[in-house]
């Protein structure tokens, strides 16, 4: 849909019921068969509505979506099998410039029973899309017509949609928290205590810190953490590390796969980010450092990532711009440096020898009792003083990546596959080789001597 966004007293609209004959191939049954299944409707591929309009994205892959939505509009889609009695998760991928209302999805008909409902805020322009998702307890079962149904108080526009996508189980959108196992968690801990200390040698640099070199994996529009089980469920990303990471992945799924694109091998954790665009075309990452550290004042009090630890840092929904000198922008390394700005002024443009990066660092504090929390920060904390503490008194190693890509840019600038510079996020499944990890944290964090990719002095 365009920025610039017709109005509503410009067009012809239909009263009533508009009808659109589908091919048979375009709206079939749909059977959610067990909790690993998961189906995508697209929003355009209605068999009737009212006060709809379909148009183009313009992210990549985005396909079509429908728009020009306002209280009372709707959508129907015919053969959407909700499966057998139990949760399923349902999720929308939605964008609006303005909010301000909520789309409704009823089964049966217009007014029949809720099955949930989206509360549409301002995602930073009717482009700029994010995926919302929710767990439903109970729902009709077998084959039912559903309805996306708008309400706002206004008689203004204000939403686009995608595509909604059910998925069974209740599993892929996380609503609580997850637990680590005290048991393993309690053995993990036990065994890198006893871990004898390799002591550094006279001339080591004294800086708490071992890496995994990485390079890019593969693009696929999912995110195990933020979308277990639901697959195209989320924006573009770029992975590293685990060459198995999809939207299924769990932490045993990922020990189980060897192949990686970081050294060492035994780091078989899953780290991914928003794809970057330049002009249309996807740019990915030349390398990254996956650095882990401490900026603790005293580093002796680290201990490993429990198995299975998931975390993001940055935030996929922040559009706001990012003018030189803001925090956390992309920024240019090498000869020549920045060079300029783009059009927009979000994104640098760097000289011909520099190359663009960005930095990225993750929480350092742990609550000591969950691997995840349902917005995937909750359960984490930065050392703001230099200390852990309070809520969040366990020290884990500091994780940043700094992703190094292979441009210069140019005055049209950039987008990303989440919106503009400042939804720039990152997201790590931890899924290291607990000895590999546990020698590495108290022979160079632990120790405060700087360690190389192999992690050795």
């Amino acid at each position: 849909m365009s920025e610039l966004r017709r109005r509503r007293s410009g067009l012809v609209r239909i009263a009533g019921i508009v009808c659109i004959a589908l091919a048979a191939a375009t709206v079939a049954t749909m059977r959610l068969a067990n909790a690993a299944t998961s189906v995508t409707v697209q929003a355009e591929a209605f068999a009737a509505q009212s006060g709809a309009q379909v148009e183009g994205t313009v992210d990549a892959g985005g396909g079509q979506a429908v728009g020009y939505l306002a209280n009372g509009d709707w959508l129907r889609y015919d053969g959407v099998d909700l499966g057998a009695a139990g949760p399923i998760t349902v999720g929308a991928r939605v964008a609006s410039a303005v909010g301000g209302g909520t789309v409704e999805l009823r089964t049966g008909s217009v007014t029949g029973p809720v099955l949930t409902q989206f509360t549409i805020g301002a995602t930073g322009g009717w482009q700029a899309w994010t995926t919302l998702s929710g767990t439903v307890a109970t729902h009709p079962t077998g084959s039912q017509p559903v309805f996306a149904v708008m309400r706002s108080p206004g008689g203004a526009d204000f939403v686009n949609i995608n595509w909604f996508s059910f998925a069974s189980g209740g599993t892929a959108q996380p609503t609580g928290w997850v637990d680590v196992d005290p048991a393993k968690w309690n053995a993990q801990l036990a065994a890198f205590n006893a871990l004898p200390m390799d002591p550094a040698p006279a001339d080591a640099v004294r800086v708490p810190e071992f890496n995994a070199t990485c390079t890019y994996s593969h693009s696929l529009k999912d995110d195990p953490i933020v979308f277990p089980g639901l697959p195209g469920a989320s924006h573009m990303h770029s992975f590293l590390g685990n060459r198995s990471t999809s939207a299924s992945s769990t932490a045993d799924t990922l020990l189980a796969n060897a192949g990686t694109s970081c050294a060492p091998a035994p780091d078989l954790s899953a780290y991914w980010v928003p794809t970057l665009y330049e002009r249309g075309a996807a740019v990915e990452p030349k390398g990254v450092v996956v650095y882990y550290g401490s900026r603790l004042t005293d580093s002796s009090k680290t201990v490993p990532f429990p198995q299975g630890f998931r975390m993001i840092a940055g935030d996929a929904k922040l559009q706001q711009a990012t003018p030189a000198g803001s925090v956390n922008q992309f920024y240019c390394a090498g000869p020549g440096g920045e060079i300029g700005r783009s059009a927009d002024g979000n994104w640098p443009r760097c000289a011909p020898g520099a190359t663009l990066m960005f930095q990225l660092v993750f929480q350092d504090c742990w609550d000591g009792t969950h691997l995840d929390s349902p917005d995937h920060r909750s359960h984490v904390a930065y050392s703001y003083t230099g200390t852990c503490g309070g809520a969040f008194p366990v020290a884990i190693p500091s994780i940043s990546f700094v992703l190094a890509y292979p441009t210069s840019g140019s005055a049209d600038g950039f987008t990303l596959s989440s919106g503009m510079a400042s939804s720039f996020h990152g997201d790590s499944f931890l899924a290291w080789d607990n000895a590999a990890q546990a020698k590495r944290v108290k022979n160079c964090v632990v120790q405060k001597a700087k360690c190389n990719t192999a992690g050795t002095f």
